[in-house]
Formats: structure tokens, C-alpha cells, sequence
């Protein structure tokens, strides 16, 4: 079997000494709900890191999304750490792993950068922050998730927000993109304003811009970013399993990335729901590469 390509090309590691400022991984799979099959959110972290390989000898060129190159002119500080071992429906070995090599990453000191996977991925990422609080979650996403269980399953894809409100080390929730019809009951609902979380959906981004989201986040708090593909318009990212139209654009997303860097820290980073066997052309995979490319400029931007 040949292996995967890094992402933008990529070293596994930095000469000695060095320290990443951004570590990637990936992680096929999290908590697959009973009889549910999850492999198809598997070919994600591959597809992005294939998409990419077009711009991999442009690293140093200029980036217009950035307003420079890409590592703004110094050393490559970001590393491809390929994916940790998951399997289908292991679903508390998988948690475990993926918690435990986010903790690894912060050790270094590092930004970890997760490419799932479906959104049950991080519930374990955002819980391998325990001993780096308090942390405020941006999510972008069409639906809330907020539900407790799921076919028995507390730790799915409809859960990540509730869990994560859970834990301590959280201390609020932003949540943008929300439109149409999802999972969330009113319960849900009443659930996740009861705790505080801030709603700001598609259409009060459009009309009001990335300050609709910015505005309820601390100035200078530290942010672990958690991007569902679907929060995106599927007109450029089709390539997931609840397409929603009225979604963000690419520009009001890495408006928001580079909003955020400016006015926060982005602590931590993952990419999930990209559904490779729906994507059109290559499309979404080729707009999470960029997406991907922005979060990583913006973090080596952050002083």
C-alpha cells in the first residue's frame, strides 16, 4: 500500500531543536454510532493531503489569503504527523488515542490540527485540552449537535457541543453557520441556551459579516476551532452528508480564521465531516486543503 502524501508536502518531523509551531494528524474514525458505518469519513484526512499536493511547491510564493507566503517568510514550523490507528466501532479505544496525542502535541509546546473523521472526533481533541484551560470552542457548523445520546451513544457526531459544555476546562461556546433542519430538538435547544452558548447563524453572518461571531469572543482567549465541513455552502464544499444550502463562503470563513487570530489565539484546530465519497470533482477536498492552509498561516501569524 503506498502512503499518503504530507500535507503541502510537509516533514514528519524538524531538524533537532526545532519545535512545530503546528502539528497535523488525522483520525479516521471516533465513536461510529451501532450499525452505523464510518468509513467513508475515513478517506478524509487523504483526500485533503492529496488536494494539496498542487500547491506544495508553492509554499513560498505569495498567498493572497494571507497577504504573504504561507510560513510569512521563515522556516517551514509545521509538521504532517500522518494519522493515529483508529477502528470502525472502537469506539472508546479511538476516544483514548485521539485524546491522548493531542495532549502529546500541546507537550511539545504545539497547536494541534486534527483532520477527521466525522464530528464525533472532537469531543476526545477538545477533551485533550484538560491541562491547557480555560479554552473557549468556535464551532462552525450547520446544526448545534447538542444531543445527549444517540442509539445509546453519548459520545456521536450529534454530540460534540454537549459534551464538550460538560467539561471544565471550556469556558463558553460559539456556535456559527446553524440553518435549516437538523438533529436538535427544542430540548436541545433549550439545553445549550441554558448553558450560554452563543448562536450566530448563516444568515446573521450574511447579513451582518464575521463581527456577528467575533464579537462573542475574549479578547485574547485562547480557541480551539472545530469545523464541520457542512457548515460551509455545499455550492463549494458538497463533498458531505447533510448538505444545507445558505452556508458560509470560503471568504467568510477565513475572515473569521484570520478575525480570530487577531483577536484571540487559536489553540487548536480540526476539520471533520469532509465525505469524500459525495464530493464533486475533488471540489470540497481542494477547499478544506485551503482552509487548512489559512488556519496554519494564521497560527504562524500569532504572536
Amino acid at each position: 500500500m503506498i502512503a499518503s502524501p504530507h500535507f503541502l508536502g510537509f516533514p514528519d518531523r524538524l531538524a533537532e531543536g526545532r519545535i512545530p509551531r503546528a502539528v497535523i494528524f488525522g483520525a479516521g474514525h471516533g465513536s461510529t454510532y451501532p450499525g452505523k458505518d464510518s468509513s467513508g469519513y475515513a478517506l478524509a484526512a487523504d483526500a485533503i493531503r492529496i488536494a494539496s499536493q498542487e500547491d506544495a511547491a508553492l509554499v513560498e510564493h505569495w498567498d493572497f489569503d494571507l497577504g504573504g507566503p504561507l510560513f510569512d517568510g521563515k522556516p517551514v514550523c509545521c509538521i504532517d504527523a500522518s494519522d493515529i490507528p483508529t477502528a470502525m466501532h472502537d469506539n472508546a479505544g479511538n476516544r483514548a488515542r485521539i485524546e491522548a496525542k493531542t495532549r502529546e502535541i500541546l507537550a511539545l509546546p504545539a497547536v494541534p490540527i486534527l483532520l477527521g473523521g466525522d464530528d464525533s472526533v472532537p469531543i476526545p481533541f477538545i477533551g485533550g485540552f484538560i491541562d491547557h484551560g480555560p479554552v473557549w470552542i468556535l464551532q462552525i457548523d450547520a446544526h448545534i449537535d447538542w444531543r445527549d445520546e444517540l442509539y445509546g451513544e453519548r459520545y456521536g457526531y450529534s454530540s460534540p457541543m454537549r459534551r464538550a459544555s460538560e467539561m471544565q476546562h471550556v469556558a463558553g461556546i460559539v456556535q456559527v453557520g446553524m440553518r435549516g433542519v437538523g438533529s436538535a430538538r427544542h430540548t436541545e435547544i433549550e439545553a445549550a441556551q441554558h448553558y450560554g452558548s452563543r448562536f450566530v447563524t448563516a444568515r446573521e453572518v450574511h447579513a451582518q459579516g464575521i463581527e456577528a461571531a467575533l464579537r462573542h469572543i475574549p479578547e485574547g482567549a485562547r480557541v480551539v476551532v472545530t469545523l464541520d465541513c457542512d457548515g460551509l455552502d455545499p455550492s463549494i464544499m458538497p463533498g458531505v452528508a447533510a448538505r444545507t444550502p445558505g452556508g458560509l463562503t470560503y471568504t467568510q470563513v477565513i475572515d473569521l480564521i484570520a478575525g480570530l487570530g487577531k483577536r484571540a489565539r487559536i489553540a487548536g484546530f480540526d476539520l471533520v465531516e469532509l465525505y469524500p465519497p459525495a464530493d464533486i470533482d475533488g471540489l470540497s477536498a481542494l477547499t478544506a486543503a485551503r482552509l487548512l492552509a489559512n488556519v496554519i498561516g494564521t497560527i504562524v501569524r500569532q504572536v
